[in-house]
């Protein structure tokens, strides 16, 4: 294990993502908005901590290992959520606490979308650029180290899934160098973060509201700059337009980037995965309509509408919303917060579990209930007509195990601190997925909540957006060892 490496590693990032503050001022300086020393002085702040872990081994180079990849992965994170905090703390009109600041910026970075701010329609524009961009930033470091990073470190996920699978991605890494790799992936990003703005502008939204929340629709974040989110606009198209890009988002962008090389469409419709989640949308979209419609909470044409949006926000993860969901009837809360585990596909922006392995889960149960029929039946587990490994099927079900663990762990911690079970819940279930809006106390915002459990919602941030294992690795001995 190489310290000196990572500190210098981790110093550069710091100091590169100072950089990030610039824009914000900009904004602070056309709107007049009286919150550029804020950032001015979080720049030097930033710059200065950068500089501090840089300076002392600038020199030392040395290939990295896995285990200085797994520390790297999970610092890059967390520091950065520590210094993205430093404009929270500075800004007048926002004056929030250690713990609060810590959490909005880890909630952006991880694209959590869970907020403690209230009167976000009064916030000065710069804070409110600051907080999407952190979305924008957070969603395309999440694209690169699923496709990318997490590979290298035997932890990728379902990518092992997609070499022993037939069709357009074979290839984790896309193209031979992960330099090139994330090259594509943020011309891709970059290009429907711009489509989706013109979308948006051209909607109806102003022009500081569009570059806002294509950030936030791209990152699959759920942050607005403004307290009734995109239910602020009451359009259609604009519910439209961010529907499409929230579907968009959640799918892998390893397919889309055979999309931009290929200049083809058809293999969505081949992806197990895409017809899969495609078929959670659909069904959870027709039975909110239904449940709303029955119960008169809306017009048929109306309950339509938000069943479409809130629907595909939710299980998405993206967390927007133009109706309070949770004062819908019945199960439909309930329903929604549980598609949220699924959450987007494998390698998008998306939260939650992710489909390919609800999937592989749900074909799992199916074999052992046919081996109670054929006991001595060998019945392979099948993804696009092939049959998986062994290896893959165990990786599923341990990360399905200690994801629920951990969230029982979470849940029991957080009514240990006062909150009430629908609250508790409802929060780890936030930010776990990386979802954003909960139920109960934290419907609204997750102000009102005490700080210890901020802090542990922060921990579960950090545990959803590095798929669990990458966090939880570095509390064994055995990964200490020599």
């Amino acid at each position: 294990m190489h310290i000196q490496v990572i500190m210098r590693v981790i110093g550069l990032l710091v100091m590169v993502f100072s950089l990030t503050l610039i824009p914000p001022m900009l904004v602070a300086l056309i709107y007049n908005d009286g919150a550029i020393n804020a950032f001015l002085y979080a720049l030097g702040i930033n710059l200065i901590g950068g500089l501090c872990l840089w300076l002392p081994f600038r020199h030392q180079k040395h290939d990295l290992s896995i285990r200085d990849g797994f520390i790297i992965t999970v610092l890059f994170w967390s520091v950065l959520g520590l210094f993205g905090s430093v404009p929270f703390m500075l800004t007048d009109s926002a004056a929030l606490s250690f713990t609060d600041a810590l959490f909005e910026s880890l909630s952006g970075l991880t694209t959590t979308g869970a907020t403690i701010l209230t009167n976000i329609d009064d916030l000065p524009k710069s804070i409110l650029f600051y907080r999407q961009l952190l979305q924008w930033l957070g969603g395309m470091g999440i694209v690169v180290l699923a496709v990318a990073i997490m590979p290298m470190l035997g932890i990728g996920g379902m990518q092992l899934y997609r070499a022993e699978t037939p069709g357009p991605v074979k290839d984790s890494k896309l193209t031979p160098r992960i330099a090139e790799t994330a090259k594509a992936l943020w011309y891709i990003y970059a290009t429907l973060t711009a489509l989706c703005c013109l979308g948006y502008w051209a909607a109806g939204m102003t022009f500081f509201d569009a570059i806002c929340h294509s950030f936030s629709t791209v990152a699959i974040g759920g942050f607005s700059t403004h307290d009734a989110s995109i239910g602020y606009f009451d359009n259609p198209v604009i519910e439209l337009i961010c529907v499409a890009f929230m579907v968009i988002a959640a799918v892998n962008f390893a397919l889309h980037f055979f999309a931009w090389r290929h200049r083809s469409v058809l293999h969505y419709f081949q992806d197990p995965e895409v017809k899969f989640f495609l078929f959670i949308l659909l069904c959870t979209i027709g039975i909110s309509t239904v449940v709303l419609g029955i119960t008169s909470s809306y017009e048929w044409v109306d309950a339509f509408r938000y069943a479409i949006f809130e629907s595909v926000s939710i299980a998405t993860t993206a967390g927007f919303g133009t109706a309070d969901f949770s004062s819908w009837p019945n199960f439909l809360p309930f329903l929604l917060i549980v598609t949220s585990f699924a959450g987007g596909c494998a390698s998008s922006t998306g939260g939650g579990m992710k489909v390919i392995r609800i999937l592989l889960i749900l074909k799992q149960g199916f074999r052992e209930i046919q081996r109670l029929v054929h006991p001595n039946a060998i019945i392979p587990v099948k993804l696009g007509g092939k049959a998986l490994p062994e290896n893959v099927i165990s990786a599923v079900w341990g990360f399905f195990s200690a994801y629920l663990l951990v969230y029982v762990i979470l849940m029991i911690g957080l009514m240990a601190t006062g909150l009430d079970q629908i609250t508790a819940w409802s929060a780890v279930a936030a930010t776990l997925n990386n979802l954003g809006p909960g139920l109960g106390g934290v419907s609204a915002n997750f102000g009102s909540i005490n700080d210890p459990a901020k802090w542990m919602l922060c921990f579960s941030m950090l545990l959803g957006r590095l798929e669990v294992f990458t966090l939880l690795v570095l509390f064994t001995p055995m990964f200490w060892q020599k």
